[in-house]
């Protein structure tokens, strides 16, 4: 018998349904949907689905998820362009928000921000002013290499043992007040109501 020259109307049916509807259908859904008989509809999609027994079927599906990909690709030109008509749109409506909004979103996609999170334990509220300046002179001191760097590119960034954070650091006796004074955090699962 051989294989088919090219797609019948419900093979084509059938996989455009089923990119379509991708993550939202079955093949069993999709075989139904293109006119395939709801007893065999598993079978055909199976069939129709298997690149031995239907090549041009698995094939025109492949075509169809790359047009699908191109259309809705996300490129960095294509994401800061659009940003810059919603901003251009927001501005002519008078939305300020909405243009800030989008204005910070492009800078975020190229690259101008960065986004940071810094999870702390203990209050800060419960340490003197004093012990705040010595904790954020030590965060300084130990991120100085970060803040300071200046790599020129193609040159390797050396570290040397100066630069190191005082994790890596031999144990030194600490002038840090939260180190030489212990603060217990509250045990919030004794407290009574």
């Amino acid at each position: 018998m051989g294989l088919p020259k090219r797609l019948t109307e419900m093979q084509k049916r059938f996989a455009e349904y089923l990119v379509f509807n991708e993550g939202r259908t079955t093949g069993a859904d999709a075989a139904i949907a293109a006119g395939y008989s709801e007893k065999r509809a598993r079978v055909e999609a199976s069939e129709l689905q298997n690149p031995r027994l239907s090549p041009l079927v698995v094939q025109y599906i492949g075509a169809l998820r790359e047009e699908k990909l191109k259309k809705y690709e996300v490129t960095y030109d294509k994401h800061v362009a659009e940003l810059g008509k919603i901003r251009e749109e927001a501005l002519k409506k008078g939305a300020f928000s909405a243009a800030t909004n989008a204005e910070k979103n492009r800078g975020m996609a190229a690259g101008l921000y960065i986004d940071r999170k810094i999870i702390k334990t203990g209050k800060l509220e419960e340490l003197s002013e004093e012990q705040l300046e010595a904790k954020m002179k030590k965060i300084l001191e130990d991120y100085a290499p970060i803040l300071n760097a200046k790599q020129i590119e193609g040159e390797s960034l050396e570290v040397t043992e100066s630069s190191q954070s005082s994790s890596h650091k031999p144990k030194e006796s600490s002038s840090d007040p939260q180190k030489s004074e212990s603060h217990p955090l509250p045990d919030h699962k004794t407290q009574t109501v």
